[in-house]
């Protein structure tokens, strides 16, 4: 959720640091700081927006070519400058910034007061500084990485001292950290996005790596000094990637992108012809899931909907039993694993806390483990066996639009591609290959609505409760709705699968509480009309989410929006933009930073 920047080069430093953290802040923050080695080592930290920090960077005159900055979302302590990195020691020699939690900080932090250390802060962070200040005598590398085999969490860090100058120490353990070169000097970043204006080559970090960053490059070696040879990835994100590209929000810009981003998800991935999907990350192991007789597919928040919706793909087209689980709940049950289970993180950022937990868990129990990652190089695609990028490209507003799109867009290849395997028909491979060629065309049609949706936005944004529902592949998208429009809006909103209805739920409904209806003409439709209609009667205002072609839906819906036609399986994939779009126009409308959601990060690292 942090961010972390810091420079060592020929520059000054402080342009680089607050790009950086600009280029960050979309994670989440409640304060910033940062600290500029010149003539002296200067400080400075300001709680709330970053612009607060560079209003108050205004009245110092910071030059040296050694800094490291910070973004933070509070965990131990309070909103306050005091709590904000950079953390010093005692005497104002070696600065910390770091993601993570330090979960034996209070063990640490009395036995160093008991050493004579003074302490500043709240934070578990700062316990760092001071420890690394007890073992410093002259080599910050050496001091830090003994200072860290004390330490029991996460961290992501990067430490700067005075009496050992010129050079950047970064640590690694479950916090994602990665460092660039150039001519102008040696980079480090929780995030590729603050680096991608420096270099498009990138060094990953592995847990209990260490790396030294100078001007001149880099050394990397594990916490007993023993080296380790790396190597740089190519990104293929551009900085222009990360702007707004003339859009109000981030939000809507990468909404309107889906057409794109989803058609760059199947880019050389279909075999029409042959009814098959194309998936390089997984031909290694291709004999390997042949065997797989079971898959878990786990991940949380959007990710978790998007593995409801590939549990009823996958159990449906390729014949295997398929669970779909809370990371957060996977790690602290006692799962049943054989050695031809297989288990499947979705994530975004590929950094997500809980699912990094669940895949550690299912994979010391012997599962063959799979990813499904956004983000080039993240530690789910370097802890598993095989696994498949979206190529989405970057995605900048905190509530997720387009990475969940191309989640269901690589759920629905994976399906094909295991379903071949075992016994799905040419025909049936052919079909859905077909139509997963049209969807980026079709999506474009529905994203053309949205200034009709917008104006259904603005009719319906005094309205204080909704309820979505859907029923089989739809009853997750009724979840990922409702999920919108309350990370976007802070209305509350739930979602149900409209089978519940007479279970509870419909106590709730009058006229004063409108449901959004999932109601695709597929399996399940007849079903949901009589779901509609129990409403009607309840007087409460509906919004359908419909096929094109269905004039019976407007008699019963108070309002409709149409999609177009498709396979059932892949009608989640259409059905989900009107409601990012309904969400996205409902937060407009009452107001809110729909780029930043109040008390939400983009990127979860810690539980």
């Amino acid at each position: 959720m942090c961010g972390i920047i810091g420079y060592v080069g020929k520059e000054n430093a402080l342009p680089v640091l607050i790009e950086g953290l600009r280029r960050e802040s979309y994670r989440g923050y409640d304060s910033s700081g940062v600290v500029v080695f010149g003539k002296d080592a200067q400080i400075v930290k300001a709680v709330g927006k970053l612009e607060a920090l560079e209003e108050k960077l205004g009245s110092f005159r910071i030059q040296g070519g050694l800094g490291v900055g910070h973004v933070r979302w509070a965990t131990h302590g309070g909103v306050t400058e005091e709590n904000a990195h950079p953390h010093a020691d005692c005497n104002g020699n070696i600065f910390v910034v770091h993601n993570g939690i330090i979960e034996n900080y209070r063990i640490l932090r009395e036995k160093l007061e008991k050493r004579g250390h003074t302490f500043a802060s709240q934070t578990d962070t700062e316990v760092l500084s001071h420890l690394i200040e007890d073992f410093f005598e002259g080599n910050l590398e050496d001091a830090v990485r003994k200072a860290l085999q004390l330490v029991r969490g996460t961290y992501g860090l990067v430490v700067i001292a005075k009496q050992d100058p010129e050079k950047l120490v970064a640590a690694r353990l479950s916090s994602p950290l990665v460092l660039a070169t150039n001519t102008e000097g040696g980079y480090v970043a929780s995030d590729p996005a603050a680096l991608v204006s420096h270099s498009n080559k990138m060094v990953f970090l592995e847990d209990g790596e260490v790396a030294v960053i100078t001007e001149h490059g880099f050394q990397v070696s594990d916490l007993f000094n023993v080296s380790k040879v790396k190597e740089a990835v190519e990104l293929e994100w551009s900085v222009e990637e990360a702007q707004k590209g003339g859009y109000e929000h981030f939000m809507l810009k990468e909404i309107m992108e889906q057409s794109e981003s989803i058609l760059n998800s199947l880019r050389g991935r279909l075999v029409e012809k042959e009814g098959k999907a194309k998936l390089g990350g997984l031909d290694p192991v291709k004999d390997r899931l042949q065997n797989v007789d079971r898959l878990i597919i786990s991940g949380m928040g959007t990710a978790y909907i998007a593995a409801l919706v590939g549990e009823y793909m996958l159990e449906e087209h390729v014949g295997i039993p398929v669970e779909a689980e809370n990371a957060a709940e996977f790690r602290y049950r006692k799962p049943i694993i054989s050695d031809n289970t297989a288990f499947l993180a979705i994530s975004q950022s590929g950094e997500t806390a809980d699912t990094l937990g669940a895949l550690r868990e299912a994979k010391e129990k012997g599962a063959f483990t799979l990813g499904i990652v956004n983000a080039v190089g993240a530690t789910v695609s370097r802890e598993t066996a095989a696994g498949v990028y979206n190529h989405a490209g970057p995605e900048i507003g905190v509530a997720s639009t387009k990475a969940f799109t191309s989640q269901l867009v690589v759920l629905a290849l994976l399906t094909l591609y295991l379903g071949r395997q075992r016994g799905m028909s040419l025909v049936t491979g052919q079909r859905i290959a077909k139509e997963l060629g049209r969807i980026p065309e079709l999506v474009r049609r529905i994203l053309d609505q949205a200034d009709r949706i917008a104006v259904l936005a603005e009719k319906y944004w005094k309205y204080s409760n909704f309820l979505y529902i859907g029923r089989k592949y739809n009853y997750p998208i009724a979840l990922e709705g409702a999920l919108k429009l309350k990370e976007i809006s802070y209305t509350h909103a739930e979602g149900y699968g409209a089978g519940e209805m007479k279970h509870g739920p419909i106590a709730l409904i009058d006229e004063n509480f409108p449901t959004i209806a999932i109601v695709p003409s597929d399996s399940v439709y007849e079903k949901m009309i009589s779901n509609i209609q129990e409403i009607k009667t309840r007087k409460g205002p509906v919004i359908a989410i419909a096929t094109e072609g269905n004039t019976e839906i407007g008699d019963i819906a108070d309002d409709v929006i149409y999609i177009p036609k498709t396979l059932e399986m892949l009608t989640p994939i259409l059905a989900v933009i009107p409601l990012q779009l309904f969400a996205y126009f409902f937060g407009v409308a009452k107001g809110y930073d729909v780029d930043k959601p109040r008390n939400l990060a983009k990127s979860v690292t810690v539980e």
